[in-house]
């Protein structure tokens, strides 16, 4: 299975300090975020990684070489200096990740999650399979809701995705390279009882804010 690190967004919440670094090269215990999620796939057989390129994506590369450092063979999906989000880095990304169902891991997030226990393909028929984490504090609503570690939609969605998902290709069936969310065909395929839901155990936070961005510091080291 190939893995694709989402990295191509601006950070705006973490503004001064993404304003010159990439969100995922924000540093916590003495390396950047990304790099953590590469030495975790690689020490669990992971071989090749996509990492797409958006907002200062210059710097990524230039960071992280061409991923020998760790045993991986990293290849970029430059989106220009306009992020296509989800859905349209991911259709822009598929050449490079291949038919097969692929994993997905928001850059910005920082998880203890042993990615060796990740599923390494998909139930047949299904479209994605989502790590999701009980709703936190900061958050007023939660994303999704399990029923039999199915996902679903209910009034008052208890978790919160993770940022960590399996996709199959399929998902972006027709789609164009361009901007768009991947949440409407995500949501299309729950409604078609196409999505399982694996909670996440242990610890995890998207480093959304300066401050949640010093309680993880002050955990870890800077």
């Amino acid at each position: 299975m190939k893995a694709m690190v989402l990295a191509a967004g601006y950070g705006n919440r973490l503004r001064p300090l993404t304003d010159h670094t990439p969100k995922p090269l924000v540093p916590i215990g003495g390396k950047p975020l990304i790099v953590h999620h590469l030495e975790k796939l690689a020490t669990c057989g992971f071989k090749d990684v996509v990492i797409n390129l958006g907002h200062l994506g210059s710097k990524i590369p230039e960071a992280l070489g061409e991923g020998s450092k760790w045993g991986l063979t990293i290849q970029y999906s430059d989106e220009g200096p306009e992020p296509l989000e989800t859905g349209g880095g991911l259709a822009k990304a598929l050449p490079l990740l291949g038919t097969d169902p692929f994993l997905v891991v928001n850059g910005d997030v920082w998880t203890d999650l042993d990615f060796s226990k990740i599923p390494q393909t998909l139930p047949e028929n299904d479209l994605a399979t989502l790590y999701l984490v009980p709703k936190p504090n900061w958050r007023d609503r939660g994303d999704f809701s399990t029923i039999n570690d199915r996902v679903v939609e209910t009034e008052n969605p208890e978790y919160l995705y993770a940022g960590i998902a399996i996709y199959h290709p399929k998902i972006l069936d027709g789609a164009k390279v361009e901007k768009f969310s991947i949440v409407p065909r995500l949501k299309d395929a729950i409604s078609r009882n196409q999505v399982g839901g694996i909670l996440l155990q242990g610890e995890w936070d998207d480093v959304g804010t300066p401050s949640r961005l010093s309680d993880l510091r002050a955990l870890h080291g800077a």
